[in-house]
């Protein structure tokens, strides 16, 4: 029977004592771990967010505690007040209370507890759809409470490095327009518009804009932002963004500021020293070196074009790629080359994945003879000037893809990371930096058509390259740059654009015509016509940094409550069906059957 608290009151949480509290009485409070009862005495585990304290219920404790603590079981609430004594038994060197116990003077148990689907414990090897079915108690797991405290410690600082920066704290709209460019909006009907939606923001981008128009000069909040889009590891479909933009600022001011967050967070939430400046690197220097705009420099195994060693070679696969113009590129898997078959016919089949046709290979033997897909295709000489052109040696595993540019990064570059990940060369405890500059402006849509923008359409072009936009997009580059750490894209933001005229020539070359450009964006365009001041910002994914700091692998495990791949909550059932009568309330009618 649970039993009120009647003015006993907490003076400390369980971790926070030690041997430095030895003799001093005091009330804790928490969640039963475990009981073990030894006839006379009863041991208990009590525990709470701060980790766990020993309690030791003796026959003369007084008041009747043992026969109470008789009764306990895992996940009862419970109040105790005792003295705090050193260990009479082993210490425990897992516990940093392993050198003292609590001995208990009164117990009242506060709530009782039906046994849970699954044990609260640390690494907990229970399947993840249980698991967050009953988040509630997932979250009194040691580890997930350790990763949410983290998360409010890395926002703390933040706010706190921002504030003394000069930035001001502002909330945007949660209810804000569609602007159909990018991700899917998620659309909230309107009862007082009938027909009409707000969406929920992808991002608070045209707002800070205009609070750089209003004067506001620096900005910063951390915000809930929503996208309606197939979900991965470190994807959402609603996740929390650090977002901040800057007046009379470029890409220089921009980055150092950031560098200088990011160092201060890092040496005092980890007390990992990040050396500044941070490594800079185009995005094309990253694509030809390491087949991706987020490369992991944790390791080296860069890609190598070997199109002019190739070239008139009798091997058709790589010549009738050049032909077509596209490119051939290799990596040097070094030390590899006693890859099993079955290995290397993964790769290949990875690289199908990517839209490769396939991989060919070439393995250095050590007494320096090769086992190669296509030798039978190729001259000795030509093989060797392949070999000298990768720097292959004995022992070391060459690959090489040949098609059009983008499939060739695109393969090579996840075929990079699959064999670094076999080998153990990712190493959660290294944190490797890169900012990726001067991305291109636009991204041609086979999908669409049509060219896309990269980011964002109100993302600065390179001056010599705006006249290009109308003509030839491919050759214009932004004024954007990306924050990735260990092969994750951090965040990313831009130069954005200040004059009306630009604005409207990038919105043009996207495919909107002037009464489309105004219907979507004209409170904006409209703004430009009132004095702007050049404005640059940036944004984290707030849940992918802490993950990282963290050394996870799934941004769930930072999330309170998250959601599902299906974008689902499997805790309250979200999404739900609702009741007809709001359904009419909306002035809504479903098409679909919801039985």
């Amino acid at each position: 029977m649970a039993e009120p608290m009647r003015g006993m009151k907490r003076t400390c949480r369980c971790a926070e004592l030690s041997e430095k509290n030895i003799g001093e009485e005091v009330t804790v409070m928490g969640w039963v771990q475990k009981q073990r009862n030894m006839g006379n005495i009863i041991f208990a585990d009590l525990r709470d967010r701060s980790g766990i304290l020993q309690i030791i219920f003796e026959e003369d404790g007084g008041n009747g505690c043992q026969g109470k603590a008789a009764k306990l079981r895992s996940e009862f609430v419970i109040a105790v007040k005792g003295t705090v004594t050193a260990r009479s038994g082993a210490v425990n060197q897992n516990l940093s209370t392993g050198t003292i116990e609590l001995r208990a003077k009164e117990l009242r148990i506060l709530s009782e507890s039906e046994t849970p689907p699954f044990p609260i414990e640390e690494n907990s090897r229970t399947k993840e759809d249980l698991r967050l079915k009953y988040r509630y108690l997932d979250l009194r797991r040691p580890d997930l409470q350790r990763n949410i405290i983290m998360r409010s410690r890395v926002a703390g600082i933040i706010r706190q490095f921002l504030a003394e920066e000069g930035f001001i704290e502002i909330e945007t709209p949660v209810l804000t327009k569609s602007t159909p460019e990018g991700a899917r909006d998620y659309l909230v009907p309107s009862r007082v518009h009938p027909g009409s939606f707000y969406a929920l923001p992808q991002s608070p981008q045209l707002f800070k804009q205009l609070l750089m128009c209003a004067g506001y000069d620096r900005y910063f909040q951390i915000v809930k932002c929503f996208r309606d889009e197939d979900l991965r590891a470190d994807r959402q479909p609603e996740f929390t963004q650090v977002d901040m933009e800057l007046s009379f600022a470029d890409e220089d001011d921009v980055i150092d500021v950031n560098e200088r967050l990011l160092k201060k967070l890092f040496k005092e939430v980890l007390d990992v020293d990040i050396e500044l400046p941070i490594q800079r690197m185009t995005w094309q220097e990253a694509m030809d070196r390491f087949g991706s705009d987020k490369p992991d420099m944790r390791f080296g195994m860069e890609l190598k074009n070997v199109s002019e060693t190739v070239k008139g070679c009798g091997f058709q696969v790589f010549t009738g790629a050049l032909e077509a113009g596209g490119s051939v590129r290799g990596i040097n898997a070094e030390g590899q080359a006693a890859m099993p078959r079955k290995k290397i016919d993964a790769l290949v089949k990875l690289a199908k994945d990517f839209g490769a046709k396939g991989l060919a290979y070439l393995a250095i033997n050590e007494d320096g003879t090769y086992k190669c897909s296509f030798e039978k295709f190729m001259q000795e000489e030509e093989l060797k000037a392949l070999v000298a052109a990768m720097d292959g040696k004995p022992g070391d595993l060459l690959l090489f893809a040949a098609d059009n540019d983008k499939v060739v990064y695109d393969v090579l570059g996840n075929v990079r990371l699959e064999i670094a990940e076999k080998a153990g060369l990712l190493k959660k405890d290294e944190y490797k930096f890169l900012w990726v500059t001067e991305f291109p402006e636009f991204e041609y849509s086979e999908e669409q058509g049509r060219y896309l923008a990269m980011h964002h359409p109100f993302t600065m072009p390179f001056e010599e390259d705006i006249q290009y936009i109308g003509t030839e997009p491919e050759k214009v580059r932004a004024r954007a740059y990306d924050i990735v750490l260990n092969g994750i894209e951090l965040g990313g933001g831009s130069v954005r654009i200040h004059q009306d005229d630009v604005q409207e020539t990038m919105l043009k070359a996207l495919g909107f015509t002037e009464e489309r450009a105004h219907e979507q964006f004209g409170f904006l365009l409209d703004a430009f016509k009132y004095g702007v001041p050049p404005h640059a910002g940036l944004a984290y994914g707030f849940d992918r940094l802490v993950m990282l700091m963290a050394g996870l692998d799934n941004i769930r495990d930072v999330i309170a409550f998250p959601k599902v791949k299906d974008a689902s909550c499997p805790m309250t059932d979200a999404p739900d069906v609702v009741e007809d009568g709001q359904l009419e309330e909306l002035c809504l009618k479903l098409d679909v059957d919801v039985q």
